[in-house]
């Protein structure tokens, strides 16, 4: 496609092409032939015909598609290559191939491979974006800009907390991949019905064989019907592109023209506009916005399918196919995008101070409305300072001058002390501390 490199990354590119996919199910194709051959159910020397044939360059992939239509999946015409090319090389091997098997095995196992290095490329992508925000909310720890409710002007914050926010939900995604990668790294391997009655009492022994083959667990029993080992791994990648999708809004909204407090990377190229020269669009935060709008809905495909029909499904298991590989795609594209945008993000902390400031002052009346309550009382004190406010907004002045011509203000709160009152900093809280909790936090899950 030609917005592949938008809504991919060559890795997953590669992960999930279609020859990779065949090759992940050859590889599960080959674990079986040593798995069987170590526990006596075939003959050593059908082993190495059949693991040579294990190859994708030997399988026509254009005849596998064309054949996949009227076999329901892939995995069925890809057998019956397999065991043409075996029994080229040696026909007593070629009656093997395939034994004890099921299409939904192969399929099922190959996709868990795919899954796990999709997992390990997005896991080591997380680690580098959560490092660069660890850094970054160090650096501005301390650095004043104004929070935002509803859109509009709150009270200060420091931009250090809003990076910390962003880095204590992906510490928390690393965990919950982490959690995943466990989860989904299981053999499905159950034959015909899930019973493994074509290898009688090998069936157990086999089946530890095979997933040490391929370096997998296994379960209590095969979960052919059970999908939610891949729909658990869907929604915590759902999850984490939600999150990679709000700080995408955060530093879109805070690369406005009118607040102008961050920016992306002005490479050459980047951002451009094919009418506008002066344009410098955030491109990056609205490739992550865009998967985080794809990938919800994808998620939800997933979890519509999980009512599968008894022993093995009819629909929903095949509805996972394409869509799950879409998923992991989209979110490890968002997540090297916002990478991207962070390791070029442009930060203008005086304008953050000016964005303060525009309100005249006004973002500190709950600040001074609290010093004066503890002398005049509470609803006093916020009367007083919210008549300052009107009077000020009416002469279109700030609230700091108002304030020092009120007698009922100035005759409890110094003009030193006003002046205090005033400065963001002086109110922000317990915004500080909070930087250093996720820091310290980053710094224990550290390797």
């Amino acid at each position: 496609m030609l917005t592949s490199a938008i809504s991919s990354t060559e890795a997953m590119q590669q992960i999930f092409s279609a020859r990779s996919t065949l090759q992940s199910m050859l590889d599960v194709e080959a674990a079986l032939a040593r798995a069987l051959a170590a526990k006596g159910v075939i003959p050593v020397s059908a082993v190495d015909p059949w693991v040579r044939c294990c190859q994708a360059d030997k399988i026509d992939i254009p005849s596998l598609v064309i054949a996949a239509q009227d076999a329901g999946n892939v995995a069925i015409p890809m057998v019956k290559q397999l065991t043409a090319a075996v029994a080229a090389m040696d026909a007593d091997a070629a009656r093997y191939v395939h034994w004890g098997a099921t299409s939904q095995d192969v399929i099922d196992t190959g996709r868990v491979l795919q899954l796990r290095e999709a997992i390990n490329v997005i896991t080591h992508e997380l680690a580098a974006l959560v490092d660069a925000l660890a850094g970054m909310a160090q650096c501005y720890r301390d650095t004043p800009m104004i929070g935002r409710t509803w859109l509009q002007h709150a009270l200060p914050i420091t931009f250090g907390m809003k990076l910390a926010g962003w880095l204590d939900a992906l510490l928390r995604h690393q965990q919950r991949l982490a959690a995943c990668r466990k989860q989904v790294c299981v053999l499905q391997f159950g034959g015909a019905s899930g019973t493994l009655a074509s290898l009688g009492e090998h069936a157990s022994s086999v089946t530890q064989a095979m997933a040490q083959e391929l370096d997998l667990a296994t379960s209590h029993l095969p979960w052919h019907a059970h999908r939610d080992r891949f729909v658990e791994c869907a929604t915590k990648l759902g999850m984490l592109t939600g999150t990679l999708g709000k700080i995408a809004r955060d530093i879109s909204l805070m690369s406005q023209t009118e607040v102008a407090e961050l920016s992306e990377t002005g490479a050459p190229g980047r951002g451009g506009s094919s009418s506008m020269p002066h344009k410098r669009n955030p491109v990056g935060s609205a490739a992550v916005l865009s998967a985080a709008t794809r990938v919800p809905s994808m998620v939800a495909t997933l979890l519509s399918a999980m009512p599968n029909e008894h022993e093995r499904a009819l629909g929903g298991w095949q509805s996972e196919w394409e869509t799950l590989p879409e998923i992991v795609s989209l979110s490890a594209a968002a997540l090297a995008h916002l990478r991207s945008v962070i390791d070029g993000l442009q930060v203008d902390t005086e304008r953050m101070r000016r964005n303060i400031d525009a309100s005249r002052g006004m973002v500190m009346a709950e600040s001074v409305t609290l010093a004066l309550a503890t002398s005049l009382g509470r609803a006093q004190a916020h009367q007083i300072v919210e008549a300052a406010c009107h009077k000020a907004y009416a002469e279109n002045s700030d609230l700091l001058t108002v304030l020092q011509t009120e007698h009922e203000v100035v005759g409890v709160l110094s003009e030193q002390r006003l002046a205090q009152l005033f400065d963001p900093l002086s109110y922000v809280g317990e915004a500080g501390n909070f930087v250093d909790r996720v820091l310290e936090a980053y710094q224990q899950r550290k390797p």
